[in-house]
């Protein structure tokens, strides 16, 4: 798996976020516009971003490759410690696709989640447009795919959000602890 390195946000990252978010497909791939993408745009993610964090709401890190190159983004979103819950969304920079660094970020931040957080249920909701996230998710050994039935409320809460047709994934918390103890050296 590829190392990566997971940090908190910081304005001084928003020129390189802005630059890879803009990458038309980055940008269509998660309904951004060119606003939102902008240095501005992104200084305003940022801001808000940090500020979800202080409300408990978001756990968010900027991701860096093995070179120190800033290659994504990925979050844990709609934290909700009574119900032990949250969503997880992720973007790589379309240069760095393929290459590992979705899998391994993932790996990182599902342990903060379940460890440190202590979350039962991270939900993954991925448009049914989105080829690549669907197939590059179902290669996940501890993901269950296709729950919009078992979980219909975290469906009906995130259809304004995705605002397309998608479908519903969970990663619980002992499938992946199982799986990260048998995969990963501490």
């Amino acid at each position: 798996m590829k190392k990566v390195v997971l940090v908190p946000h910081n304005k001084k990252f928003a020129e390189a976020i802005s630059s890879l978010s803009s990458e038309p497909p980055v940008r269509n791939a998660l309904s951004l516009t060119e606003s939102q993408t902008s240095i501005e745009g992104t200084l305003e993610f940022i801001e808000f971003v940090q500020e979800q964090e202080q409300l408990g709401k978001q756990y968010s890190r900027v991701i860096f490759n093995e070179d120190g190159d800033l290659i994504g983004i990925i979050t844990l979103k709609d934290i909700n410690m009574e119900e032990k819950t949250c969503n997880i969304g992720t973007w790589i920079g379309h240069r760095y696709w393929g290459k590992g660094y979705n899998e391994s970020a993932k790996s990182q931040i599902l342990h903060t989640a379940f460890t440190e957080l202590d979350l039962e249920y991270v939900f993954v909701a991925v448009k049914l447009s989105n080829i690549r996230s669907r197939k590059a998710l179902e290669k996940l050994p501890y993901i269950r795919t296709d729950v919009q039935e078992e979980f219909p409320e975290e469906y009906k809460k995130l259809e304004p959000q995705i605002n397309a047709p998608f479908m519903l994934h969970v990663i619980e918390k002992s499938a992946f602890l199982e799986w990260y103890s048998e995969n990963t050296e501490e």
